[in-house]
């Protein structure tokens, strides 16, 4: 990974992504020939001259003191997600590249199994690659895995992208695929020799032209919080919260649990799903129709 082309890439992107309005640029008339920010409007906001910003947008990074970067950071309005990996990505212009590695971890320790376990809610863990290595049971019911017969570990990034199955059950495909692109887009700037990414980058990028586009906009997310539509085959719509947790003790996996509101439709269907001794339906009603019905006064 080339940090200078990196930091120059992404940098341009944020300047663009700013218009004079949000970023409170008087307007003097006259066309501009760029969609957001010029340079030197950027330079001034952060209290640098022209030619050293446009030496840092080039990558030209070094010598930069922290100061500036962070004057830089608030200039471009960056969230915190993105100032950490404009940050991640001078790292990587100040380290020699070593010899590109590839991980070969698959499990989780039983302990973090047995956490899993022991929460009711679907829940899994995850690296920063996307790689989905364990699930407790309801997770494992909920999720659609892939058809190519990896099971419970696979790669959720890939799924999304080239799995046909990954529409069917996102609700909210173009949130997740974005949110998607932008984890590994932040992940390639925290570990940017690790070869297993830089393969799934590469294949996603050759073969899906929506990927392409997306990790051309440079946007960055860290785990977090949020929400997620979903529909099972078995039992219809249903909606989530989620929360990502880090695993202090093993760098790089993030526990993600799912949240369920007491009472609501969603809450009947999970304990349906759950049921695996439930009786079968009556002919010619879904499991969807049976939690309908439920419902009824």
């Amino acid at each position: 990974m080339d940090g200078r082309s990196q930091i120059s890439s992404f940098l341009t992107s944020r300047r663009a992504r700013l218009s004079p309005e949000d970023a409170g640029v008087p307007l003097h008339g006259g066309a501009r020939r760029v969609p957001g920010l010029r340079r030197e409007e950027v330079a001034h906001l952060a209290g640098v001259s022209a030619d050293y910003y446009a030496r840092l947008e080039r990558g030209r990074i070094s010598g930069a003191s922290r100061e500036v970067l962070e004057a830089v950071a608030r200039a471009l309005q960056l969230d915190e997600d993105e100032r950490r990996h404009l940050f991640d990505l001078v790292k990587i212009t100040q380290r020699r590249a070593p010899r590109r590695k590839t991980s070969t971890r698959r499990t989780v320790r039983p302990g973090i199994q047995q956490v899993l376990d022991s929460i009711e809610a679907p829940a899994l863990v995850q690296n920063a690659r996307l790689d989905r290595l364990a699930f407790n049971k309801i997770g494992r019911a909920l999720h659609s895995l892939p058809t190519d017969g990896s099971g419970d570990q696979y790669n959720y990034a890939t799924w999304l992208f080239l799995d046909p199955a990954a529409m069917r059950f996102h609700r909210d495909a173009d949130i997740a695929k974005h949110d998607v692109v932008a984890m590994l887009r932040a992940a390639s700037a925290q570990d940017p020799y690790d070869r297993e990414l830089i393969e799934i980058v590469g294949t996603l990028t050759t073969q899906s032209e929506e990927f392409s586009t997306l990790w051309n906009t440079h946007d960055v997310l860290r785990h977090r919080s949020g929400a997620k539509l979903l529909t099972h085959p078995e039992v219809g719509d249903l909606e989530f919260g989620y929360e990502s947790l880090e695993l202090s003790a093993e760098p790089g996996l993030v526990m993600l649990v799912f949240t369920i509101e007491a009472g609501s439709r969603t809450a009947e269907a999970m304990r349906l799903l759950a049921s695996l001794t439930a009786p079968a339906p009556r002919a010619g009603r879904t499991p969807s129709e049976q939690i309908d019905e439920g419902r009824r006064p």
